[in-house]
């Protein structure tokens, strides 16, 4: 790097970091500091600030699941496992997805309690995450649905925190607004408002960032939706990713705003 030049790179980014704050370059241990310092400054940057970082927008759209309730289910009190008649649950639809996933929502006939599904084993079975609670029921009437997708797998937070959707039909509410205000429903429809969710599997540190959405849909809805990115840098062969690792990849903020995450870390 020129004495002239804005710092660009990792490696010019940690190296300037170190020389503002007068310790010794070339050291690993500091270096490894510095390091570790710019690449939370970098994200700490992106938190907050509403929508001043335009090169971190980004926009993505997700396709809801129609409803399903094809063919008849017969199922046992106390059991999790759900027998269907007629039914082809692990058969894709028109777009491509089956009929029925893991996550999905089912109420049985007409019950007021929604089960969740665990596992679809074939277009004829699949299994509960908790017990059916009511007296046996045999080739009964049922509704599938689902009212949470997953987001973009490099989804930090939204671009509005007011609406969800491009098209701003979907309003956004935080998640305890949501719960209080929009407990769980078996009445699907076009969805009018929307909370982020983080679903973490057990022994798992990765969230999964997911959209649930009231009311959950009865038929196939395209929903556009702008977000900002967690791929934050970018390697030397152009590669996103989050975090800035070896000397030569570059943060995905423009060079003249580099010398901003020096002044942060």
């Amino acid at each position: 790097m020129s004495t002239t030049d804005a710092p660009a790179t990792f490696t010019e980014l940690y190296t300037d970091l170190q020389n503002r704050v007068r310790v010794q370059t070339g050291v690993t241990a500091t270096s490894d500091q510095a390091k570790r310092y710019i690449n939370v400054a970098l994200q700490d940057m992106h938190l907050g600030f509403g929508e001043k970082f335009p090169w971190a927008h980004r926009v993505d759209q997700l396709v809801t699941q129609p409803e399903y309730s094809t063919g008849t289910v017969t199922i046992t009190q106390g059991s999790t496992a759900l027998s269907g008649a007629s039914t082809l649950w692990n058969t894709n639809n028109n777009f491509s997805v089956t009929n029925m996933r893991a996550g999905g929502r089912i109420v049985i006939n007409g019950g007021v309690e929604i089960y969740e599904i665990s596992s679809v084993t074939n277009d004829t079975a699949a299994v509960l995450t908790a017990a059916f609670v009511k007296a046996d029921v045999s080739a009964a009437s049922y509704l599938y649905f689902e009212d949470e997708y997953d987001l973009a797998s490099d989804f930090l937070r939204p671009l509005d925190l007011q609406n969800f959707d491009t098209n701003g039909d979907i309003d956004l509410i935080g998640r305890t607004e949501f719960r209080l205000r929009y407990p769980r429903s078996k009445t699907t429809g076009k969805p009018l408002v929307a909370t982020i969710i983080d679903r973490v599997p057990s022994g798992n540190t990765t969230p999964r960032r997911r959209v649930r959405l009231w009311r959950p849909t009865d038929i196939a809805f395209l929903i556009p939706y702008s977000y900002i990115t967690s791929n934050l840098a970018t390697s030397s062969a152009g590669a996103a990713q989050a975090n800035l690792s070896a000397d030569a990849d570059e943060p995905i903020v423009p060079l003249h705003g580099r010398h901003a995450i020096v002044y942060h870390a």
